[in-house]
């Protein structure tokens, strides 16, 4: 999968049946917090799903969504352990942090068990059994909707090579340093007579 930069990585492609597969049961995922990041940055689960949200830096996240599918606040220490949060709607959850305005990640919950991400090559490999579908890509920086087109699957592999509308360039993420000097910069034009460190 590619869009004018090139490789896409981080597409979600999933093959929807006509009729919703059944929730998954019990399953459990990670969408930690490192150097102030969501880790993976995009998280795809079937509806049913629960996901945790360790914080493995050595400072407190917020971690929130708004978002009509599944919306929730966890404060998380390091070292802490909140419950997991279930995902039993479809759709596309953003999650963000309270604290850390810079922080973004997604979480795909769909309804079928067909689906995956590319990995940094731009592929993915999907396991499906002969039938018809819909074949659908979601990616942050897709201008509109989710792509979707029919696919019909024989009995052979079926390839599809994507070319994606996106939306520019992948942001560039700020290391935890400079994102550090950003915010005492910020405090010394706020109380310029208060020595900082």
């Amino acid at each position: 999968m590619t869009d004018a930069n090139g490789v896409l990585v981080d597409a979600v492609v999933s093959l929807e049946l006509p009729h919703p597969a059944a929730a998954s049961a019990g399953k459990m995922l990670e969408m930690d917090q490192v150097n102030s990041q969501f880790v993976p940055a995009v998280l795809v689960v079937r509806t049913g799903t629960s996901v945790r949200f360790p914080n493995n830096d050595q400072i407190r996240h917020q971690v929130y969504s708004f978002s009509p599918a599944k919306r929730f606040e966890l404060p998380l220490f390091q070292g802490t352990t909140a419950a997991p949060v279930r995902f039993d709607q479809a759709g596309l959850v953003t999650v963000g942090c309270n604290i850390h305005d810079w922080m973004l990640g997604y979480i795909v919950v769909l309804e079928t068990p067909y689906f995956g991400k590319t990995g940094s090559d731009g592929r993915v490999q999907l396991d499906a059994p002969a039938g018809t579908y819909t074949l659908r890509v979601w990616h942050p920086r897709i201008k509109g909707a989710a792509v979707g087109e029919p696919l019909v699957i024989a009995r052979d592999a079926v390839q599809r090579k994507l070319t994606l509308q996106t939306t520019g360039a992948a942001p560039v993420v700020a290391s935890p340093d400079e994102r550090v000097r950003a915010l005492q910069d910020k405090f010394r034009r706020a109380d310029p007579k208060k020595p900082h460190p």
